[in-house]
């Protein structure tokens, strides 16, 4: 199929990383490696930091030149065959596919679409009546976590849902990696305030009863919040933390597999690629058993997911794995089976295959 992309969010091209616009990547590289030839519908960023009635009537028309400007491209050189919107949500909506995908007659498709009956106040209620309407419209709807799959199911019950497993490119980490070291920690995360800066103060906290143990610290990531972020670990003896900040994507999996051990409480986070990279490095994860972090990490097998909020949990997990070396051995390799095998971008590309073979396409 020709496939129309679209991420309201973050174009694939945008030039700061994050997780999204990583998985928006694989996304694309999955449906081309299914035969199908996917183009970037539009490089327009619909997002709203705050429910402003300015800023959204602004990127509203916006998104309606958008629209119109495609619309005559499709006149003029043919229709794709679907259009397909990633991560679409109550700060971000797609306001231009499902417009066109009706006037163009193709099915319309999202990918980890979500919705949330909390955010149902003020203009955020608006946005997400946008986003509910987009879903019921759907062909499919796939969604990456069983949270997403109860929220859209929640809120339209009509909704058509397929379930994919979140995924990684794993081809930079099939090489058998050279051994870490195994008292040595790692993570990586942006530093902004909200939940990154709770994950970190969650984590110095953590890391200040298990001083007596020997370990390290390698900390990829910066952002607005990194002063913050340090003075939380400023208890801590200094040369045991490792401060890299923001380094190329390219240049992530050499730092995983320096450690023995990644470290992120997770707090809101969707799922969290890193945690998939980290597993594919053969690092065992100690996280909380929060938002979707469970959807990518098997407790017990693969890492173990502490309570929430709970700091003496999540310590004594860390000093579990740094005492035990060798059930730290067996769930490194099991992480590593984990990513390669079943969370793949061959895995993805089988999958959605089976998903997008069911959608009639004109």
């Amino acid at each position: 199929m020709r496939i129309a992309f679209y991420a309201p969010l973050k174009s694939p091209n945008h030039p700061v990383a994050s997780g999204d616009r990583q998985m928006a990547r694989v996304l694309v590289k999955a449906l081309e490696h299914g035969g199908h030839s996917v183009e970037l519908a539009s490089e327009l960023r619909f997002y709203l930091r705050e429910p402003e009635s300015k800023s959204f009537d602004a990127l509203k028309i916006e998104a309606r030149e958008e629209a119109a400007r495609l619309a005559k491209l499709w006149d003029r050189d043919g229709k794709p065959d679907l259009w397909f919107s990633y991560h679409p949500y109550y700060k971000a909506p797609d306001l231009i596919g499902p417009e066109l995908a009706s006037a163009f007659a193709i099915p319309y498709v999202t990918a980890e679409a979500s919705y949330s009956r909390r955010r149902n106040a003020g203009l955020w209620a608006d946005t997400q009546a946008l986003v509910a309407r987009a879903v019921e419209q759907a062909a499919l709807n796939i969604c990456f976590t069983q949270r997403d799959r109860q929220g859209l199911t929640n809120a339209i019950p009509d909704a058509a849902l397929g379930m994919l497993s979140p995924f990684i490119d794993t081809s930079v980490f099939r090489e058998m990696p050279a051994r870490g070291c195994p008292t040595r920690l790692v993570t990586v995360a942006m530093m902004r305030p909200g939940d990154k800066v709770e994950s970190y103060r969650m984590l110095a906290q953590a890391l200040g009863p298990i001083g007596h143990l020997t370990w390290t610290m390698s900390v990829v990531g910066d952002g607005p919040a990194r002063d913050e972020v340090k003075a939380q670990f400023a208890g801590l003896p200094a040369d045991r933390i490792e401060w890299l900040g923001a380094i190329e994507p390219a240049a992530v999996p050499d730092v995983l597999y320096s450690g023995g051990i990644y470290v992120w409480p997770g707090y809101g986070e969707a799922y969290g690629v890193a945690y998939l990279e980290a597993q594919a490095a053969g690092l065992p994860v100690v996280a909380q058993d929060i938002a979707g972090v469970p959807e990518v990490v098997r407790d017990g097998q693969t890492g173990f997911l502490t309570p929430p909020g709970d700091v003496a949990a999540y310590a004594s997990a860390i000093e579990r794995l740094l005492a035990r070396n060798d059930e730290r051995t067996i769930m490194a390799t099991e992480a590593r089976r984990f990513i390669l095998e079943e969370r793949s971008l061959g895995a993805a590309e089988a999958r959605l295959a089976e998903l997008l073979a069911k959608i009639p396409v004109s």
